[in-house]
């Protein structure tokens, strides 16, 4: 009986959806005297056999004091001009991750969030770490915080 519980879980393994993934670098400046901004380049991968597309991507900063500040999304189509008149951000690695992207089947993607917080850049940079968090269509979700430090 054991066995085929057992057998029936690994042929529906697949069929179970994850992403798997960890953020590789950040980029942080300041905008404004109150404003900063954070890029994130990460990698996901989709282990499973289901594509994952995504639906809603959100991007928090835990501060030092453990307060979690959300940040507000740029937009795939103003990341040319971030980073054109903010050059200490450097050049865009990866395309931008955006609703309705698409991780395939046993895939893996490079891509980048970039995300605005109403905090100084020294708070930001003093901060407990970044969150990205990532909804697909059906519900399923990815989270992965980045440390600063």
């Amino acid at each position: 009986m054991a066995a085929v519980i057992s057998g029936v879980f690994w042929s529906t393994k697949g069929s179970h959806l994850q992403l798997q993934g960890q953020v590789l670098k950040a980029r942080t400046g300041a905008l404004a005297e109150e404003d900063s901004i954070a890029v994130l380049d990460f990698r996901l991968q989709n282990p499973s056999d289901v594509r994952f597309v995504v639906r809603l991507v959100k991007v928090t900063l835990e501060k030092a004091d453990g307060q979690k500040v959300d940040g507000a999304l740029v937009s795939k189509t103003d990341m040319k001009q971030l980073f054109q008149f903010n050059r200490f951000l450097g050049s865009p690695y990866n395309q931008a991750l955006s609703i309705r992207d698409e991780i395939p089947p046993h895939g893996q993607v490079d891509r980048m969030v970039a995300a605005r917080f109403d905090v100084p850049q020294q708070q930001l940079e003093a901060s407990k770490g970044i969150q990205l968090w990532v909804q697909d269509l059906d519900g399923a979700e990815f989270e992965t915080t980045y440390k600063l430090k």
